[in-house]
């Protein structure tokens, strides 16, 4: 088990790290971008929401708790920033102040805009096409951001959930403190998703991923639902560098008659073997792709539903219309909760769904 953690996380962060960087960073402003024109009191409010639910929903290069509006400080810790060009650079991202500093390291200089990092020179000046995207140099960004922070904290938090329950196991059967929650859950897993799925004979090879795809999961989805603005599941770096282990593992384990019947399924006539083989090969990639959009979608479409009702609240003089989306939003958070243990649930379902397709036997010939 610890050793499919490590290598499930590992790859994680490796796919995902590059991919965090490229998001908004607390509406950062740099060198160069064209002057903002004067707003009212009530877009410059419904700006303000917009931002926030922006940031809630993205990920950015540090651990942002709360900002004081008041005074313009923000309150958090910064997270290392790596990048690789023509070399290795490593400084802290409160170097970039929130996107207002331009940073020197090793003879280059560096700017945060909306979130990306760019070589730019001594003054910090960023050059914009036509399109306003930036046309500076972008280096490879590998930074630790606050959702491969997260990961990280919540990899090593399941790890020592399960290493201490697993100890208690040693000592009795009888389960204690955290055991007696979670072995209800282990069981359901193995009863209700694995054996259904899989079958008896093959399900015991694939539990412990499993139990680590659905507890990750899960974990991040409720974390997800703190005011700290974290949404790693909501993020398609993740959701693909899950999908993607789950596309591994079920190809590399597959029987031959798994790919007898995408390539040459018996009992069909040739004609329509040749028509079929092209469509079953494309829903090879298709079912991982699904798993990926799947969770990914419902897990940011949920953030931003959420951080739009509580922005309404801000707009809204109305005491009727607060109160209102106010109980709108608090059904809405039950709601989310139990779809936080949903889209655990269901990824963990056609997980086990695809594996059972792949060591499923069949017995063409006694037909």
């Amino acid at each position: 088990m610890q050793r499919l953690l490590g290598i499930l996380f590992a790859f994680m962060i490796a796919c995902s790290g590059a991919a965090f960087a490229n998001t908004n960073e607390h509406g950062a402003k740099g060198h160069g971008e064209a002057p903002v024109t004067e707003m009212s009191a009530e877009d410059q409010k419904r700006s303000e929401m917009s931002e926030y639910v922006k940031h809630h929903t993205q990920d950015v290069h540090d651990f942002h708790i709360f900002s004081d509006n008041s005074t313009g400080k923000h309150y958090g810790f910064p997270l290392p920033v790596i990048l690789w060009d023509n070399g290795l650079h490593v400084f802290l991202s409160s170097k970039f102040e929130h996107g207002h500093a331009t940073v020197e390291s090793k003879g280059n200089y560096y700017r945060l805009d909306h979130g990306k990092i760019y070589r730019t020179n001594a003054e910090g000046r960023i050059v914009y096409d036509e399109h306003h995207h930036a046309k500076n140099y972008k280096p490879l960004d590998l930074s630790i951001t606050k959702n491969v922070f997260v990961t990280l904290l919540m990899a090593l938090f399941i790890f020592l959930l399960f290493r201490g329950i697993a100890k208690g196991y040693k000592k009795s059967m009888a389960p204690k403190g955290a055991a007696k929650f979670f072995e209800p859950l282990v069981l359901f897993i193995r009863d209700d998703i694995a054996i259904p799925n899989i079958g008896e004979k093959y399900y015991k090879r694939y539990m412990v991923y499993l139990l680590t795809v659905f507890f990750f999961i899960w974990f991040l989805n409720l974390i997800g639902m703190t005011p700290l603005g974290v949404n790693v599941t909501g993020n398609i770096a993740v959701t693909f560098a899950l999908a993607i282990i789950t596309f591994i593992i079920t190809q590399t384990t597959a029987n031959g008659n798994y790919w007898k019947h995408i390539f040459w399924m018996p009992g069909v006539p040739v004609p329509m073997k040749i028509i079929l083989a092209p469509i079953e090969l494309l829903g090879v990639f298709i079912k991982p792709f699904a798993l990926m959009i799947r969770l990914y979608a419902n897990m940011l479409a949920g953030h931003i539903v959420l951080g739009s009702l509580i922005s309404l609240l801000f707009i809204f003089n109305n005491w009727f219309a607060r109160g209102s989306f106010l109980g709108l939003t608090l059904f809405l958070n039950l709601i989310e909760l139990m779809v936080t243990f949903l889209q655990a649930y269901i990824f963990t379902m056609l997980t086990a769904l695809y594996f059972g397709f792949a060591v499923e036997e069949h017995h063409d010939e006694h037909h």
